[in-house]
């Protein structure tokens, strides 16, 4: 993909809205309007971007944070994470996530291999499960969301209960809160002071947006569910975690239909099994296409993949391209 391009944010809370460059800016400037509070129910919006690139993608060059370049790493290391996403309002529709990609992109470039997502309900006994099972199962967990002022923000004491900690008020975390509402006109109340809460022997993980603090407890990474907070808190984290071998990625699109190249696609993987290949279909110009993406570790046979992978393209008279290809909103047109 060519280009630079920049993607605008819309942040908004009832009927406020503010058109920003920069998601995180947007947030703290809301924030700065309506309190910290009222932004747990802040609703982002992407507009188009001004030119392709990376912005085809949803990110400001700007504001897009390379992890990798900070992360300690071992080229030969496998190193995985999960995702546990958590709460009732992503499972009833009313909220779109938009912190998976974020993180998956993140830690693909820290050579953090992303193995599973899962979302749960704020529920003790499904998230205390979930986080048990991943974290035997993963080099790092990942939790979003749960971790506010409410009732049923439960993440925190539910991830102690999974490690069989204490769940206690953390002295740092009051202080930060503290320090916060120092001024503010608004009171540090019981409600609020929850947020300083943290299994016991927890390490804190900054916020440098609304300021109440994550945690890390083992490989458990425990953050906010507001995308601008998350990514914050992850900004913080990055440079602490130990990434692995990294996977190089390339796309090659054909317009023909992805039964019409299953098979020779099929012998390819079996021939590369360091490799993975997938097939993803697109619509351009009313004709049916498919972006075949092939990722691995081993840079000189992905190389060679994708070459051969060019020669049986043409052999079956297709014009294969450099690229990924997206959907444009046509639709072939059936015959009669």
């Amino acid at each position: 993909m060519g280009g630079h391009g920049t993607a605008i944010f819309e942040a908004v809370v009832g009927e406020k809205a503010l058109v920003s460059l920069d998601q995180s800016a947007a947030y703290q400037r809301l924030g700065k309007l309506h309190g910290t509070e009222s932004m747990q129910c802040v609703e982002f919006r992407q507009g188009e971007p001004l030119l392709g690139g990376q912005q085809a993608m949803g990110y400001d060059p700007r504001s897009f944070f390379h992890a990798g370049a900070s992360a300690m790493a071992d080229s030969t290391k496998i190193v995985t994470a999960a995702l546990l996403l958590i709460g009732n309002e992503l499972l009833s529709g009313r909220t779109q996530d938009a912190n998976l990609n974020y993180l998956a992109r993140q830690l693909t470039a820290m050579g953090i291999r992303l193995a599973e997502a899962r979302v749960v309900v704020d529920g003790e006994a499904e998230i205390v499960q979930a986080v048990n099972e991943l974290r035997a199962r993963y080099s790092y967990v990942f939790t979003t969301g749960g971790i506010g002022p409410t009732h049923d923000d439960i993440t925190c004491e539910c991830v102690a209960k999974a490690f069989g900690r204490r769940y206690a008020l953390n002295p740092e975390a009051q202080k930060i809160l503290e320090d916060y509402y120092d001024g503010s006109g608004r009171e540090l109340n019981e409600a609020r002071l929850r947020m300083a809460y943290t299994p016991e022997g927890a390490e804190l993980v900054e916020n440098r947006i609304s300021r109440a603090p994550g945690f890390r407890i083992e490989n458990v990474i425990v953050m906010a569910g507001i995308p601008a907070v998350m990514r914050a808190m992850f900004e913080a984290i990055a440079p602490k975690l130990e990434g692995g071998a990294k996977v190089s990625a390339r796309a090659v699109a054909v317009l023909m239909g992805e039964g019409d190249i299953a098979r020779p696609l099929g012998e390819l993987q079996a021939r590369n099994e360091g490799l993975e290949i997938g097939s993803y279909p697109f619509v351009r110009k009313g004709k049916f296409g498919t972006t075949l993406v092939l990722r691995g570790v081993d840079q000189a046979a992905l190389d060679s993949a994708v070459e051969e992978l060019k020669s049986i393209l043409k052999d079956l008279g297709a014009s294969p391209e450099d690229e990924a290809a997206v959907s444009d909103g046509s639709w072939p047109k059936l015959e009669a």
